[in-house]
């Protein structure tokens, strides 16, 4: 049986009427576009000229670092020049005597609850931690123990019986976790020094620059009299400068735009094509940007932070007291910048503890999640390790208060936002118009305690049912 003949339209069709018609178009979208909140919340000191020097007091006390490993299985080898990260060897310059020293340190594997040494015993080795976590525990006023911190991957222990007589260990150090460490025996130590008077003569003046002198922060002491009665003879002093001190050169972002000259002649109807295609290049140079100060090796915030300003997590994810540890270690901090995810790790932990996290007004009206009344910023440039680990950032701004600055040049020519210009660059042969994108900035903390890292922090640790 035949099918009936279709029925004609009684209208002109939608397929039709499209010939006809426009349609309502966005500007192109952009997946990779971030809130950007650490260049919105930097204060920007303008440069007139490309460099930014920090001067500071004289710095007596020897800042330190941490130790590089080679690991092939489970064969573990130090990489000599890195011993120099240790304060002690900070500066030395024989790289034949370091290999040699490297080669002093044997591999010991450690598993959890292991005790490498007691609180109060002499120090007989020290200790590099290759991998593994170790806690320092120390008794307190009324006999009770007390956490005093956390010693994790590149960290070193035991140097700082260098140049003291019968040195004793200040805490215990127990392994929360399975873990290598490589040892150093003192009287292995002490034999080679006998042989290697170069070295010898290099801890001989790390300790004596180490007796000089200093406050608290490390920096040459100005000699004060305070408390006195009388005509007491009020000591003479100075306040000596750093006679080398950082200068943070801007850095620099570029690329050449190219659009044909037809494309920007024909089709600007209803968006200009160079329009967008310039906002969209300068986004993706402000996410760059972004990225570089967190993440560049000369000046970026993850490779910058002095590694006394450095902690680690107490038990992997960040919990309350992870976050008050990184509080304690500056005189004020107004700001953390975290990955969302560990975000949303520290806000399970506060769950578990049964604490609320409040919320602050920010100078533009709008709310941020806050711990002690601090706004905690999402952050993603900072990344995640393969571990599944990532570090939450905490920081001091501004330069009158002693803090972290965005650095960036003054008025430029052809400046389409501050520190970024737009140049024409003319016309090629094959007809093709290119503009020139560029944008200049670096970041510098005043002062070392301006910034401070909590390491290590583990994300997606879910509690067991």
């Amino acid at each position: 049986m035949s099918s009936p003949a279709a029925e004609p339209f009684l209208s002109l069709q939608t397929q039709a009427a499209r010939l006809l018609a426009t349609t309502t178009k966005t500007p192109p979208q952009m997946q990779s576009i971030s809130s950007r909140n650490l260049l919105k919340q930097l204060p920007w000191v303008t440069l007139t000229s490309g460099t930014y020097r920090v001067n500071r007091r004289l710095q007596i006390k020897v800042g330190r670092g941490r130790v590089s490993f080679i690991q092939e299985g489970t064969d573990v080898r130090i990489i000599p020049q890195t011993l120099t990260e240790l304060s002690a060897l900070r500066g030395y310059t024989d790289t034949s005597v370091l290999e040699r020293l490297a080669g002093l340190f044997t591999v010991r594997q450690v598993t959890p609850g292991e005790i490498l040494a007691e609180e109060g015993s002499p120090i007989r080795e020290a200790f590099l931690v290759a991998h593994g976590r170790i806690e320092r525990l120390a008794t307190g006023e009324y006999g009770t123990v007390d956490h005093h911190g956390v010693i994790t991957d590149g960290d070193q222990v035991g140097d700082e019986a260098l140049g003291s007589d019968n040195p004793t260990w200040s805490a215990t150090l127990r392994c929360s976790t399975a873990g290598t460490i490589m040892v150093l025996n003192w009287d292995t130590l002490l034999e080679f020094l006998d042989r290697e008077e170069g070295l010898r003569t290099h801890f001989a003046e790390f300790a004596r620059r180490r007796a000089l002198p200093q406050n608290r922060k490390g920096e040459a002491e100005i000699a004060l009299s305070a408390g006195h009665e009388g005509e007491a003879q009020i000591p003479g002093s100075f306040v000596d400068y750093e006679l080398s001190p950082r200068e943070y050169e801007l850095s620099v972002t570029q690329t050449i735009l190219r659009i044909h000259t037809r494309v920007a002649d024909l089709y600007n109807d209803p968006m200009n094509q160079v329009e967008q295609q310039l906002r969209l290049t300068i986004e993706e140079i402000r996410e760059t940007q972004e990225h570089e100060l967190v993440h560049n090796p000369d000046f970026g915030l993850l490779h910058n932070t002095s590694y006394d300003q450095r902690i680690s997590t107490r038990t992997g994810p960040p919990t309350p007291d992870d976050m008050d540890d990184l509080l304690s270690m500056r005189r004020s901090t107004d700001a953390f910048f975290a990955h969302p995810k560990a975000i949303a790790s520290f806000l399970r932990e506060c769950n578990r503890r049964g604490l609320a996290v409040d919320g602050t007004s920010l100078e533009d009206g709008s709310k941020a999640l806050a711990w002690r009344g601090i706004p905690i910023f999402p952050l993603g440039k900072i990344g995640i390790t393969e571990h599944n680990t990532t570090s939450i950032i905490a920081m001091r701004r501004g330069d009158d208060r002693q803090g972290v600055v965005g650095l960036r040049p003054a008025e430029l020519p052809d400046q389409v936002q501050p520190g970024l210009n737009v140049r024409f660059m003319g016309i090629t042969d094959q007809a093709i118009l290119r503009y020139l994108v560029t944008s200049y900035y670096s970041v510098a903390p005043l002062v070392p305690d301006a910034v401070g890292l909590l390491e290590h922090v583990a994300i997606g640790k879910e509690e067991s049912a």
